[in-house]
């Protein structure tokens, strides 16, 4: 192959892995311009359009859900969207800090400095850190009613005895490797004649340009320890059951980064649900009856429900109810998030218990025993 044939081929592949980014505005089937209400509403419907819940098995609903999650999560962060809106999808990545003159939308990335030039020898400030996620188990009756939630979890601090240095005296010295930069400039053969300049991360301090002498003996010269910390946040009545709360810059601190986000998953525990199931706004419930309240009726039941409330079902004398039988009461499910006192419905599902032996209504004999 030629060697010009080669860096077209490089070339175009590079572009292409640019231009191949979503466009956020669509993903929301949004214009530019739309409002915060109009992208959460976009937000709420695809979610739940696309949510797994409701398309079991379908790999290309999991995929758009994923897509929808991951727009949102920018276009409804309004100074991520300002950066989106600028730079594209490289100035959220490098938090508004891209290189001037890029013609692959004003980012970060150069491609062609990247391959052929020795890439960016600036370093390009203080990094993101991580996103660290955590499952809060929330009952059912929490998820109705709203709740202040509170938790502990163990997270990454940075390390009081040495204030973040990892040196039991506090005290760094410019690492001789990099001069303080943290990377190496390294040089590699791609052709003969042709060479690729690129900077890697300095092997003698990891990257941190400072070295230490003396180890902290609380952090073993890490500059960072586990530590457990406390957060609490309210959950709005309603809440859909795997919603993520985050928690901004609440992620492992270290010296080395930027904290990134804590992103706690709510997630429906089996405990005080009340014998209630939840599908989105609708609970459902199934409630048995003996054989004689299902053919002579003339019945009522006052069933528990959340908030030392309770629900009440009756029966007009000979009113019969078969096995199966489904009764919807509106207005009585789960609180509709950001609906004005809008509820789902309670849908109830009636199990006959027939006498021992019985198993449905055609066994006479046993049943004209029992009434």
């Amino acid at each position: 192959m030629h060697l010009t044939s080669f860096i077209f081929l490089i070339c175009a592949a590079l572009i292409t892995s640019v231009l191949c980014e979503l466009d956020y505005y669509k993903v929301l089937g949004l214009s530019k311009g739309s409002g915060e209400k109009e992208i959460k509403s976009a937000y709420r419907q695809l979610s739940k359009k696309y949510h797994p819940d409701k398309n079991p098995g379908d790999e290309d609903a999991h995929h758009k859900f994923i897509e929808v999650g991951e727009a949102y999560e920018v276009l409804g962060d309004e100074s991520k969207r300002k950066l989106y809106d600028q730079y594209g999808h490289e100035g959220v990545k490098q938090g508004g800090n891209p290189r001037g003159g890029n013609p692959f939308g004003g980012g970060g990335f150069d491609p062609f400095a990247s391959f052929f030039g020795g890439g960016q020898r600036q370093r390009q400030g203080r990094p993101k850190g991580h996103t660290s996620d955590v499952r809060v188990d929330i009952t059912l009756e929490d998820f109705y009613l709203g709740s202040d939630l509170q938790f502990d979890v163990e997270m990454q601090d940075i390390c009081p005895h040495c204030d973040g240095t990892g040196s039991k005296d506090k005290e760094t010295h410019t690492c001789s490797g990099c001069q303080g930069s943290g990377m190496k400039i390294m040089k590699r053969q791609l052709a003969p004649g042709m060479f690729q300049q690129f900077q890697t991360t300095c092997n003698e301090c990891g990257g941190k340009g400072k070295t230490i002498k003396n180890k902290c003996s609380h952090c073993q010269g890490e500059a960072v320890h586990r530590n457990a910390r406390h957060f609490e946040f309210y959950m709005e009545p309603g809440t859909a059951k795997s919603h993520i709360h985050i928690f901004k810059g609440e992620g492992d601190h270290s010296p080395d980064w930027d904290s990134g986000d804590l992103q706690a998953h709510l997630e429906e525990s089996s405990v005080r649900n009340l014998g209630y199931r939840r599908r989105f706004d609708t609970l459902y419930r199934t409630e048995a009856l003996t054989l004689k309240e299902a053919l002579l009726g003339d019945w009522k039941r006052d069933i528990p429900f959340f908030g030392d409330d309770s629900v009440t079902i009756t029966r007009n004398k000979g009113e019969i109810v078969m096995d199966g039988d489904v009764q919807v009461i509106k207005g009585k499910g789960m609180p509709i998030l950001d609906g004005p006192e809008e509820f789902g419905d309670l849908i109830i599902e009636y199990k006959i218990i027939f006498p021992g032996g019985a198993k449905n209504y055609k066994d006479s004999k046993l049943i004209r025993d029992e009434l």
